[in-house]
């Protein structure tokens, strides 16, 4: 990450009022939180936008069948948003309505002025409309009479109002491609030059007010209100000053980062930068769109009956140990499964807290706080003479800083807090070697303030580092290591300088950091008893090299079908993989990288080993491994012939 950034701007998408908050939400919404954090933490101006859209058809309908207005309808449901980020300690700058004047205005200014200068006209339009997504989709796009959500159509026709999105086509793939960081991940990038290979039509921006009379009425024709995305998109520049405060749109415009989900790729990639060009602004930097939170394969939705509310496992385990959870195990670009069991334990939640938190962070914490209060009457000790095995725990907690600033610039955040998480490991190993248990058996009482001072310095570090993702338990920590509250939100430069923990301070009485959380016991089901493969009557002499049938099928092949790809930074051999197995997803680490590209990858039916233990590689779990045949320096990879379901077995 540059640290010499003048300024650093942020936004969510703004949120349909008239939803639920569920994790993917909250997913995004903390993840620009974080990112601000950081950048605060690297002393660097932040401005982070979120907000709610409130105009559309369901909104009419919800407000009508409640007997109220529309805008009493927003200002009821907004709160479960606003109170949302309020519980999980969202440090937004700005939260914009777009039913708010300083927004409403702006968009019927721009237009005008679009309408002025003939970049929006009207005529005929005839297609199909998601009331559902409230968007227009045209024949192509439908897929089995759907929309490509899968969402219910209707055909309309009638007159309206479009803007000339059509000539900005050639532009737009151009700058693209020039631009490689504008659109991240690279997978996203290509997908939408994939979707400007076809005519790019112009787009519908109205609706006539005799079928949904709530929205920004058209300046140019009041028998017309703006259609949603053209009037939600203009909210990334209204809320910066836009036509309002010149000094302060030049401050922070261009964004630096929109976060948006995939499924909204193309109005932030497509529609957004050709409105832009049309009023003659710059585009932001990057529009970076992460992943799904899938569970059982699926993506989490409302309508689909399979969404997470943050609620619930804010109640169970803390506001904290969500927002680490939610960084950690989603590598952006990348979706990630939340797992529940049968008995609605969220089951890949609990591992990673267990494990990251509890038995890592927690266990590391309660060892150096116990023994500095049971033998230093609870006052930090003076290090001493420093030996190898200290220097080697001060470099692991440095070079955490300086990974989790690489990462941060690479948006590879789950691989930044690995290196924090490698850092507290090293503490644990160090305490191992150390021993400081002898130490106080045998009295070497300088010994040991030394071995305690250089652990609690580590996990001062290491404190600072998780501070932007865990901010309130951050701050008991850096408390509970005498640092006090005017501590709790470190600079970089502070973490980077060693022997800053100040020798002599009082540890105040603590709890325990992180409890472990005990998984309740899956009810035992009676299954048939498998018939076991009968013996050979007599042993048979393997020739060398050759094994058993039986050892053959405890190797379990299946096809799984690759539906991402992309490169694992500074790894040449390696791309990440996300594939298919009928009835889950996984990820797959593949050296592979010298003789396939990322593209040619995508799409292909290869076998996987499927029952190999998780391993870790270059900080990425990858479940399973592939296939492959080497001839001369050539590897191909195993692939299936035809057309065959993915999780089918192979033997």
């Amino acid at each position: 990450m540059n640290a010499r950034r003048d300024r650093f701007y942020v936004t969510t998408p703004i949120y349909y009022v008239n939803d639920v908050p569920h994790i993917g939400h909250a997913y995004t919404t903390i993840l620009a939180d974080v990112l601000s954090r950081y950048h605060r933490l690297l002393g660097v101006p932040t401005h982070f936008l979120t907000g709610s859209d409130e105009h559309g058809q369901k909104v009419y309908d919800a407000a009508a069948a409640a007997g109220i207005s529309p805008q009493e309808q927003t200002d009821r449901t907004v709160v479960r948003f606003q109170d949302l980020w309020k519980r999980i300690d969202i440090s937004h700058d700005d939260f914009l309505r777009t039913t708010e004047p300083r927004h409403t205005a702006v968009v019927q200014e721009i237009l005008q002025d679009l309408f002025d200068r003939d970049e929006i006209y009207a005529g005929d339009y005839e297609g199909w409309y998601s009331v559902s997504e409230e968007r227009f989709y045209t024949e192509k796009e439908l897929v089995d009479g759907k929309s490509p959500e899968g969402k219910p159509v209707e055909k309309i026709v009638e007159k309206n109002y479009f803007f000339r999105m059509s000539k900005y086509q050639e532009w737009l793939i151009d700058h693209i491609e020039k631009h490689p960081e504008f659109i991240q991940p690279a997978t996203r990038r290509n997908e939408t030059l994939g979707y400007l290979k076809k005519p790019l039509g112009d787009l519908c921006i109205s609706r006539p007010k005799q079928r949904l009379p709530w929205g920004v009425e058209l300046p140019f024709d009041d028998g017309y209100v703006c259609y949603v995305w053209f009037d939600a998109l203009v909210n990334y520049i209204s809320a910066v000053g836009y036509r309002r405060d010149d000094a302060q749109f030049e401050k922070w415009w261009p964004a630096d980062y929109h976060l948006v989900g995939k499924d909204i790729l193309t109005t932030h990639t497509v529609y957004w930068p050709t409105m832009l060009r049309a009023m003659g602004l710059a585009m932001p930097k990057t529009v970076f769109a992460h992943g799904w939170w899938l569970v059982s394969g699926a993506k989490i939705s409302k309508s689909d009956g399979n969404a997470v509310d943050p609620m619930d496992i804010i109640d169970l385990y803390g506001v904290d140990a969500l927002r680490y959870y939610l960084m950690a195990e989603m590598t952006l670009g990348q979706d990630s499964t939340f797992t529940i069991d049968e008995d609605g334990q969220p089951i890949s939640f609990i591992k990673r807290y267990n494990s990251d938190l509890a038995n890592d962070l927690g266990n590391m914490v309660s060892r150096v706080v116990t023994m500095i209060q049971r033998n230093f009457d609870s006052v930090v000790p003076a290090p001493g003479e420093l030996t190898d095995d200290d220097r080697e725990l001060e470099r692991a907690a440095l070079a955490a800083v300086d990974g989790m600033v690489e990462h941060l610039g690479e948006m590879t955040l789950d691989r930044g807090l690995s290196s924090v998480l490698e850092a507290v490991r090293a503490g644990n190993r160090y305490f191992d070697r150390t021993k400081p248990w002898g130490l106080v058996k045998s009295g070497d009482t300088e010994r040991l303030g030394t071995v305690l001072y250089t652990a609690a310095e580590c996990l001062r570090i290491v404190s600072g580092l998780l501070f932007p993702v865990m901010p309130t338990k951050m701050a008991e920590l850096r408390t509970a290591l005498g640092l006090g509250d005017a501590a709790a939100n470190p600079s970089f430069e502070q973490l980077g300088q060693l022997g800053t923990l100040t020798a002599g301070s009082k540890l105040p009485t603590s709890q325990a950091l992180f409890p472990r959380i005990e998984l309740k016991k899956a009810k035992k089901t009676k299954e048939p008893k498998k018939a076991k493969p009968k013996a050979p009557a007599k042993p048979v002499e393997l020739a060398p090299g050759v094994i058993d049938v039986h050892q053959f099928f405890e190797t379990k092949l299946r096809v799984a079908k690759v539906v991402e790809a992309v490169p694992v930074p500074k790894a040449d051999r390696l791309l990440q993989l996300q594939v298919d197995l009928g009835d889950e997803r996984r990820q797959i680490v593949a050296g592979i990288a010298e003789h396939y590209s990322a593209e040619e990858m995508v799409g292909k039916l290869v076998v996987v080993v499927s029952n190999l233990m998780p391993a870790k590689i270059r900080g990425l779990e990858s479940n399973g491994m592939l296939l492959a045949a080497k001839a001369d320096g050539v590897v191909k990879v195993v692939t299936v012939d035809g057309e065959v379901p993915p999780g089918s077995e192979v033997g």
